[in-house]
């Protein structure tokens, strides 16, 4: 027997992920605390094995429900200012802040909650 795949595709950030239940994202910063429940209701697209929500450009009620794992941060990025002939140098560094999320369940609207029989 096939198992059932679902995933959605969410905006948070300005950026558009891809998710399904059972996996662990990271998003840039959320004022959430570790620990808690978030709900995502910037859905573009639900979709499983029958059927596929397109929304325009959300979905109506759909949601996925997540859980904040922990707050991280990215990579350091250097920014370096170089002006040849006038002696200006500037050397800066970033460290952007991500919050890891764990995707719990994605409800598709429209009365209908998709179950994930994948066993986990």
């Amino acid at each position: 027997m096939r198992r059932k795949t679902i995933y959605a595709v969410i905006e948070t950030g300005g950026k558009q992920y891809r998710v399904s239940p059972g996996q662990v994202i990271e998003v840039d910063r959320l004022a959430v605390e570790p620990g808690s429940k978030v709900e995502l209701d910037k859905v573009l697209l639900v979709a499983s094995d029958e059927k596929v929500f397109v929304g325009n450009p959300h979905v109506k009620g759909a949601k996925v429900l997540a859980e904040a794992v922990d707050e991280t941060r990215g990579d350091k990025v250097l920014v370096f200012h170089f002006k040849p002939k006038v002696r200006e140098r500037r050397k800066r560094g970033h460290r952007q802040y991500h919050t890891r999320l764990a995707i719990k369940e994605i409800h598709a609207g429209r009365g209908h909650k998709m179950e994930d029989h994948s066993g986990t």
